[in-house]
């Protein structure tokens, strides 16, 4: 178990997607300067990656999808999402030869029959991704048609299609932009097609640490406010932070990314609520999850609700 008694520190764990506000307060140490605790920040692959650790107590925050926290949650984790932070964060991406979903007259079945004996590569089984595509790919009945490649690292997914081992994927904008960098692809289905408001990723607290240190959370959560709205109002800012952080990134590309899909906020407004509710029965007939969880198993909105009154910013776009 962690040492919260004097919360001296905490564990926190996120992922290489370049949107999410870890990296700004992880670059600009505010939980350390305006909270005065040391953050143990964690890398990891992939949301089930984290998940993992939530289960082991190994960790006190997360930046993660909701179909992992709903996994993790069935499995046993003592977690909440307490905050929401982007949505639809899920895009096909495919080589240039392929159509897209305006092109076929927005059939979105028509679409993935393209995809009939190729090779599809997504995130880790489980992922927001993963769950989001095989959903899809059983509603067109494909199943038997199209092979699903799961990736632990997502950076793998551009050295296979190199290597004409993929013809597609499934994942972030991030994703999309990295591979559009080196190969001739395009966004094939874009987010709000796949899954309109789709939990692209929310902060996920132990309830250990919300139990026992509500006064902290509510404190972080308010840091997490702050920089999505400094996401929004000065993305230039925010991609010069993360660029000198990850030195191999460039400022356009950050930019590119931040624009593809630029739905950020914190708020946990009925639509990001009412969309991660839908993948319960959609994991349960994936075989993800066994238990029918209810809302106030998943969510805590105590703190953002207080924080966080007026409208939601998702449609408000960024100031590019």
């Amino acid at each position: 178990m962690p040492n919260i008694g004097d919360l001296k520190r905490i564990r926190a764990g996120f992922l290489s997607t370049i949107y999410h506000t870890s990296f700004i307060l992880m670059c600009n140490k505010w939980i350390e300067k305006k909270l005065k605790m040391e953050v143990d920040w964690q890398l990891y692959g992939t949301g089930p990656s984290i998940i993992e650790k939530f289960i082991e107590n190994k960790l006190d925050i997360g930046y993660i999808g909701l179909p992992p926290t709903i996994i993790g949650i069935d499995k046993g984790a003592s977690i909440k999402c307490v905050a929401g932070g982007h949505v639809e964060g899920t895009l096909l991406i495919a080589l240039d030869h392929f159509q897209s979903y305006n092109e076929l007259n927005q059939d979105i079945d028509i679409v993935l029959k393209q995809f009939q004996d190729k090779v599809i590569g997504v995130p880790r089984r489980g992922s927001i991704h993963d769950v989001i595509l095989r959903d899809w790919i059983k509603k067109v009945g494909l199943e038997d048609q199209v092979q699903i490649q799961n990736y632990e690292i997502s950076d793998f997914i551009l050295i296979d299609m190199q290597e004409h081992l993929l013809d597609a994927a499934v994942g972030t904008p991030a994703l999309a932009a990295f591979l559009r960098q080196h190969l001739n692809t395009r966004i094939i289905i874009p987010a709000p097609i796949l899954w309109p408001y789709n939990p692209s990723y929310g902060i996920v607290i132990s309830d250990s640490l919300i139990n026992n240190h509500s006064e902290i959370v509510e404190k972080i959560v308010r840091l997490h406010q702050d920089a999505c709205t400094a996401l929004r109002e000065t993305p230039k800012k925010i991609a010069k932070i993360v660029e000198k952080e990850i030195e191999l990134v460039k400022q356009d590309f950050i930019l590119e990314t931040f624009a593809i899909s630029p739905k950020y906020c914190a708020a946990l407004p009925p639509e990001f609520i009412n969309s991660t509710m839908k993948f319960i029965a959609t994991l349960r007939e994936l075989g993800y999850i066994e238990k029918n969880l209810q809302k106030s198993e998943i969510f805590n909105l105590s703190f953002i609700n207080k924080i966080h009154s007026e409208k939601h910013h998702y449609e408000n776009g960024i100031n590019l």
